[in-house]
């Protein structure tokens, strides 16, 4: 059990191409194409579909199941949903209907949120490999060996591929050819898919501590200590630092030194990755609640209580808060108030994402993907 907590933490060709063209068209700037999005805070900014008026209407579209322990959160980009399985796969599927465009098969299970940028699919697997392939076909186009699992998110900023290891490093690799610029060795594993702001990379590690490194070089620019381990990935929104640790604690530090703006003390653990928006930082914690905190002072604006605790990441979209919890839960709240507007009851639910009236969840303990839609 101690070691499904730990995955649940990582946070579930022509024909492609024709598959692909088949697709309703889609806004570029909607989609969701790595953990943290494009701008690292788990928000939606151009989702206009759904909103807290109709949200109490979604209505499950369709699943693909494996039957096999473990799937990662979902990429979604142009049409396709890119999600990796605990059968070892990472599979690609139409958005729309669900069908199986291709898959590509690892040495064992895949627990990485894909990164997608420019045609290629980006991920980490427990067989101690990262991965690229080509999004429309699946054909490989390299792959890297860490020490370890590299379960870990990808973020994929300006050519460079940046994922942590349970060997304990933070990898910095070039995303065409994927030769290795530098790594950095923390003192324990990184399980937090690292946020990348102006030059800066931000990561968290088991040893406690937050990171924050300069792109480029892989040099030290600061770090700060919790007080337990961070296997929460940060947000990054106007100069600040959301990260939350295993002390309950969610933290807000100062992008630029590290220094601490403001703290957050919960009754359980913060392993979960924080979403940003509108000058609102939303997270849940261990204590079986999801909170709102305003992100400038931390003073909280709304709790809401959830039907067990949370592991992965909350989205917002559109007014909408979205959250997973572990008894399967996924539910809709109003982001000004918290108030429930919608619950799905699957088994163990991770990181939504929002993209063009959708919301797609993966199922950590049955292996599923799970889209949902308007009617």
């Amino acid at each position: 059990m101690k070691y499904a907590r730990i995955v649940a933490l990582i946070a579930c060709a022509c024909f492609a191409s024709a598959a692909l063209g088949q697709q309703p068209a889609s806004n570029s700037l909607n989609n969701w194409s790595e953990f943290h999005r494009s701008n690292m805070t788990r928000n939606n900014p151009y989702e206009k579909t759904l909103g807290i008026n109709n949200v109490k209407n979604l209505e499950l579209k369709w699943s693909y199941t494996v039957g096999i322990y473990g799937c990662g959160g979902a990429a979604v980009v142009n049409g396709v949903v890119y999600v990796g399985l605990g059968n070892g796969q990472l599979v690609a599927l139409d958005s729309t209907t669900g069908s199986k465009l291709w898959n590509y098969q690892t040495g064992n299970s895949v627990w990485s949120f894909p990164a997608v940028a420019k045609g290629v699919v980006y991920f980490g697997s427990s067989d101690n490999n990262v991965y690229a392939l080509n999004a429309s076909t699946g054909a490989l186009l390299w792959s890297y060996t860490t020490g370890a699992p590299a379960n870990d998110a990808p973020a994929v900023v300006s050519g460079v591929v940046y994922i942590g290891s349970e060997d304990g490093n933070l990898y910095a690799l070039n995303a065409s050819t994927g030769a290795l610029l530098w790594s950095y060795l923390t003192g324990g594993a990184t399980f937090s898919a690292p946020a990348v702001v102006g030059g800066v990379v931000y990561f968290g590690s088991e040893d406690s501590n937050v990171y924050a490194l300069n792109t480029s070089t892989g040099a030290l620019l600061w770090s700060y200590p919790t007080g337990d381990g961070v296997y929460a990935s940060p947000a990054v929104a106007n100069g600040v630092v959301y990260v939350g640790s295993r002390d309950s604690t969610m933290y807000a530090l100062n992008a630029s030194t590290g220094a601490l703006q403001w703290s957050y003390k919960t009754g359980g653990e913060v392993n979960g990755s924080p979403a940003v928006a509108n000058g609102t930082v939303y997270f849940a914690a261990e204590d079986f609640n999801a909170y709102a905190v305003n992100a400038s002072t931390g003073a909280r604006i709304w709790i809401h209580k959830l039907f067990n605790f949370p592991d992965s990441g909350l989205s917002v979209a559109n007014g909408v808060t979205y959250v997973t919890a572990n008894t399967g839960r996924t539910s809709a709240l109003n982001a000004k108030t918290g108030a429930l507007l919608w619950s799905y009851q699957t088994t163990f639910p991770l990181s939504p994402s929002i993209v063009n009236g959708m919301v797609f969840v993966g199922d950590n303990w049955t292996g599923s993907v799970y889209a949902f839609g308007l009617p």
